[in-house]
C-alpha cells in the first residue's frame, strides 16, 4: 500500500513503577532509541487534513514534505506559495550538515537531492501563467465577496446574472458586466417590476466597486482561455503528479481575493468530477496555506458552502489540507472533518495563545505516553505532534493513531525560493504554457450590446443624412451656409451625432448605453 513517510515518532519514556508520565515534569522528554514511522497511507489522503503551528516552526516544510510525498506516489497537487517558499519544490536540494543530521535521526535510507515536476500559475501572469475564469463561472455570490458588496448591492447583482441568462448575452469579462449593470440601471424600472427593486445607487456602489477591484490588478482574473482542471489534474510519463504552485505573494496581500478563487476552484472541483467514493489514493490534493483568510469575515451562507464542499468532495476523490497557525482559525464544523492532523510548536505567551494551546490539544486522540498540552509549546523546529488516519488490526479502518511527537521528514527538493532564472526555466519547459499565456477575446455580452447600439444609431443617422443632402440640394432651411457659418461643419455633425446616440437610446430601453471598452478596462472570461 502506498503511503507518504511524514516523520519518526519518537516515544516519550513513561516513569518507572507504571503511573502515568503525563504527570510527571519528564513526560515531554524523548527517547530517541524507540522510534517508528508516521506515514500518511495515500488511501487516507482525501480525508483531509490540517497543519498549524506558529510562524517559524516548520509548517512549509511539512507542507513541501506532503506535497513531493503525493507528487513521488502519483497524485497530481495544487498548492498556494504564500511567501515564495514552495517554489523550492521545483529543483534539487543539496546536502548540508543540518539536513545530513536530521536524516540520519529519522534514518531515511534512500535520501536523494530531487526536485518535483512543477507547473507554475499565478493570477497576475507574473510569476507564471495566468489562472483565469469568467465571471459567468465565478458566480454572483463569490463575485459579491471580492467586491465587498452589502445584502441590496449583491442582490442587483444577481438580477444582473439572471438578466444575463434570460437575454442570452455572455458575461466573459468586465466590460460585459459593465455592459449589463448599464442596461439594468437604464431599463430600472421595468427591472425592478419583473426581477425586483433595482436602484440607481446600487449599480453605481457596484460600478465603483469595480473599479477598485481593477486597481488592485483583480481584473486580470477574468478572462479566456479559462482554467481547464485536467490541467491541475496531470501526472508525467514516468508517473510523478505534477505539483501545480500557485504563486500567492502578492495575492495573499488582497485576503478576499485569493480566498474567493481558492474556493471557486474547490467548488468547480466539487461540481465537475464524478463519484468515485474511496480510491487507492487521491485523485488530487489541495494545500491551502493561509487559511483563515477563507473564513474570516465569510457571510453565513459561504461558511456553509465551504462545509458543504469539504464534506462532499473527498467522495470525488479530492483530499483538501489547511495550514494556518491556529487550529480554531478553521470553524468546528469543518475541522472535525480533518482526519490528518500536524501541529507543530505553538507558544502560549497570550490568553489566545493559552487558549489555542488547549484547543489543539483536545482535537487529538489521547496519547498515555504524552502530555499533549505540554508538549505543544515545548517543540522545537521541524518536531510536531501527529496523528493521522490508520487501519486497526483486525478492527475498525480509517481510526486516528494516538497523537506522537514526531521529527518530521525534510524533503528532498530546496528548502527556499528559486531564482528568477530558475523559475524562468521551468516556465519555459511547461506543458501547458502555449495555451495560457495568450489572452482571447471572444464576441460576448460588451460586444452584442455595442454593435446593437450602433446598429440603432445608424437608422437614426440615415434620414436625417437624406433630409440634409435634400436641404443642401435646394438650399432649404437656413441652407448649408448659413448652418456653417452659425455652427461650422464639424460641430454641426457632432450634434447630429449626439441626438443619433439620444434617439437610439430612446428607440429601444433594451439596447442600453454605448459603452467604450477604453474606458471602463477590460477583462474577458467564458461561461
Amino acid at each position: 500500500m502506498d503511503s507518504i513517510l511524514v516523520g519518526k515518532a519518537v516515544t516519550a519514556v513513561a516513569p518507572s513503577g507504571g503511573g502515568h508520565p503525563a504527570a510527571a515534569p519528564g513526560a515531554a522528554s524523548v527517547d530517541a532509541t524507540s522510534t517508528t514511522n508516521v506515514s500518511l497511507l495515500a488511501c487516507y489522503g482525501n480525508r483531509h487534513g490540517l497543519v498549524a503551528g506558529a510562524t517559524g516552526t516548520g509548517k512549509t516544510v511539512t507542507l513541501m514534505t506532503l506535497a513531493e510525498g503525493f507528487s513521488r506516489i502519483g497524485v497530481p497537487v495544487f498548492i498556494a506559495d504564500v511567501k515564495g517558499d514552495v517554489s523550492g519544490l521545483a529543483v534539487a536540494g543539496t546536502h548540508g550538515e543540518r539536513l545530513d543530521q536530521r536524516i540520519a535521526e529519522i534514518g531515511i535510507d534512500d535520501w536523494l537531492p530531487e526536485a518535483s515536476p512543477v507547473v507554475f500559475w499565478d493570477l497576475f501572469g507574473r510569476d507564471g501563467h495566468p489562472v483565469r475564469t469568467t465571471v459567468s463561472e465565478m458566480g454572483p455570490l463569490l463575485l459579491s465577496r471580492i467586491l465587498e458588496l452589502n445584502d441590496t448591492q449583491s442582490g442587483v447583482l444577481d438580477i444582473v446574472f439572471k438578466l444575463a441568462d434570460e437575454r442570452g448575452l455572455l458575461l466573459l469579462d468586465l466590460p460585459d458586466l459593465r455592459a449589463l449593470l448599464g442596461l439594468v440601471a437604464e431599463e430600472r424600472r421595468e427591472i425592478s417590476t419583473s426581477h425586483g427593486l433595482v436602484s440607481v445607487q446600487s449599480v453605481g456602489a457596484i460600478q465603483r466597486a469595480l473599479l477598485r477591484l481593477e486597481a488592485d490588478g483583480g481584473d486580470a482574473i477574468f478572462g479566456e482561455p479559462a482554467l481547464e482542471l485536467a490541467d491541475l489534474m496531470r501526472t508525467t510519463p514516468q508517473g510523478r503528479g505534477v505539483v501545480g504552485i500557485l504563486a500567492a505573494d502578492r495575492l495573499v496581500l488582497k485576503p478576499r481575493l485569493y480566498a474567493s478563487f481558492l474556493l471557486w476552484l474547490l467548488s468547480e472541483l466539487f461540481e465537475s468530477l464524478p463519484e468515485v467514493g474511496d480510491l487507492d489514493r487521491p485523485r488530487l490534493v489541495f494545500l491551502f496555506d493561509e487559511a483563515h483568510l477563507l473564513f474570516d469575515d465569510a457571510p453565513p451562507a459561504l461558511r456553509q458552502r465551504v462545509e458543504q464542499v469539504v464534506r462532499i468532495i473527498r467522495s470525488k476523490g479530492v483530499g483538501v489540507y489547511f495550514c494556518s497557525q491556529f487550529p480554531d482559525d478553521v470553524p468546528d464544523e469543518i475541522l472535525g472533518q480533518l482526519g490528518n492532523r500536524v501541529q507543530h510548536a505553538l507558544r502560549a505567551y497570550t490568553p489566545r495563545d493559552q487558549k489555542a494551546v488547549r484547543t489543539a490539544a483536545g482535537t487529538f486522540v489521547a496519547n498515555p505516553a504524552l502530555d499533549v498540552a505540554a508538549t505543544i509549546s515545548q517543540l522545537g523546529t521541524g518536531e510536531a505532534l501527529v496523528s493521522l488516519l490508520r487501519d486497526v488490526p483486525g478492527g475498525p479502518r480509517g481510526v486516528p493513531m494516538p497523537v506522537e511527537r514526531t521529527l518530521v521528514a525534510p524533503p528532498r527538493c530546496r528548502m527556499g525560493a528559486i531564482t528568477a532564472a530558475e523559475r524562468a526555466q521551468v516556465r519555459a519547459a511547461s506543458p501547458v504554457g502555449g495555451k495560457y499565456d495568450t489572452r482571447v477575446d471572444r464576441e460576448s455580452a460588451f460586444e452584442m450590446l455595442a454593435r446593437k447600439a450602433e446598429a440603432a444609431a445608424e437608422q437614426v443617422q440615415a434620414p436625417r443624412a437624406r433630409t440634409r443632402g435634400d436641404d443642401e440640394a435646394t438650399g432649404g432651411g437656413f441652407g448649408k451656409s448659413v448652418k456653417d457659418a452659425m455652427f461650422g461643419t464639424g460641430r454641426r455633425q457632432g450634434m447630429v451625432e449626439t441626438m443619433a446616440k439620444q434617439t437610439a437610446r430612446t428607440v429601444g430601453s433594451q439596447i442600453g448605453r454605448q459603452i467604450l471598452r477604453g474606458l471602463f478596462g477590460g477583462l474577458s472570461g467564458r461561461r
